[in-house]
């Protein structure tokens, strides 16, 4: 049997907003949030949806210092009918506990927590918004608390899920970015934290990160962090490269994120019958099937844009517009195929979909 999830309302509600266009993400949260509590020997308790406030923290709490924590990132859609539903959040909770173990965190009860978000989600159903492209951002994350400074697992730690109502990705439509190939910095090497979903991963692509905006480029494109050869992934989203008939992404052996977009573009790509390939793949050999006239296309997968088409390649001196800087038909086909079930007006025939 379940726990039971103690519900405190707010007693005040925060207006909800007007224009929905300009909700950006990230931005505005909703009025509560899902918390509970690990402590050693009792096992996660306590789970709660409370009004939306600060945490108080201890100064010596273990995550401000050693940054043992964990996040994870879906939505929920409401529907042209109404109706809201989540895109596999059991897929999403069954990959919070793989970054657990990374992160030596305690599992937590996947199935329970789907619930929790459900009833969240639902509690907050009028925070969704409505128009195309919006959604209901979700952010379930875990961090380390016990007040002590030692470089050791932690034996507490709090369990929260906020909501933030978000802005479509792309308000002007579907537009190809511009992305720097990385030569200098590593994101990532196997053995250590890329597979899992750690906010020191985010830190330390940073400093790339900023100086490819000040250069104008919108992403940085990650190599292998040992030959600095191999491609892994793009910012936040995994990479997807058309070359010729092949649809080519890295295949995860450790140092990238496996991804639940990534994922379901892999099994909409071989029920088309498409030629998928999950393999190493170099920058050389991408540059290379590119003077050649192979490479179509590029994307990105990931849950924020779902898909992200790559109009420009920038390695070294090496300058690469891809599909002539414009929307390749198999970008627009994965997105419009996603889009299609996440929103519910196309059929859902692999079960990805939950009603809320």
């Amino acid at each position: 049997m379940m726990p039971e999830i103690r519900i405190e309302r707010t007693t005040t509600p925060k207006a909800k907003p007007v224009d929905q266009t300009r909700l950006g993400f990230g931005q505005l949260f909703t009025d509560h949030m899902f918390v509970m509590d690990y402590v050693e020997g009792q096992g996660w308790i306590d789970p709660r949806i409370v009004p939306y406030g600060p945490i108080p923290l201890d100064p010596a709490t273990s995550v401000l210092h050693y940054g043992q924590s964990i996040f994870e990132g879906l939505k929920a859609y409401r529907t042209p009918d109404g109706r809201v539903q989540l895109f596999r959040p059991h897929a999403n909770m069954r990959r919070i506990n793989q970054s657990d173990e990374r992160m030596v965190i305690p599992p937590i009860d996947e199935e329970f927590c789907v619930a929790a978000v459900k009833k969240l989600v639902d509690l907050e159903r009028d925070w969704i918004p409505t128009a195309p492209a919006t959604s209901l951002y979700i952010r379930p994350f875990i961090f380390a608390t016990d007040p002590f400074l030692g470089v050791r697992a932690s034996k507490t730690y709090k369990f929260l899920v906020i909501l933030s109502p978000s802005g479509a990705y792309y308000p002007k439509g579907l537009a190809p970015v511009d992305i720097y190939i990385e030569n200098k910095y590593v994101r990532a090497v196997k053995g250590g934290t890329g597979a899992a979903k750690t906010p020191g991963n985010y830190a330390s692509s940073l400093k790339s990160q900023t100086e490819a905006y000040a250069k104008g480029f919108v992403q940085v494109l990650w190599l292998d962090g040992v030959e600095r050869r191999y491609i892994e992934e793009v910012g936040a989203m995994n990479v997807f490269f058309a070359i010729g008939d092949e649809l080519v992404t890295p295949a995860l052996e450790g140092s990238i994120l496996p991804g639940i977009t990534r994922d379901s573009v892999l099994t909409l790509a071989r029920n088309w019958g498409l030629k998928v390939s999950e393999r190493r793949l170099s920058i050389d050999e991408v540059a290379e099937q590119y003077d050649k006239g192979q490479l179509r296309e590029v994307f990105g997968s990931g849950t924020a844009a779902v898909i992200s088409p790559v109009g420009r390649l920038v390695w070294n001196d090496k300058d690469m517009a891809i599909n002539g800087g414009r929307i390749g038909a198999l970008s627009q086909r994965f997105y419009d195929t996603l889009t299609g079930i996440q929103y519910g007006t196309l059929p859902d025939p692999y079960g990805w979909i939950e009603p809320v």
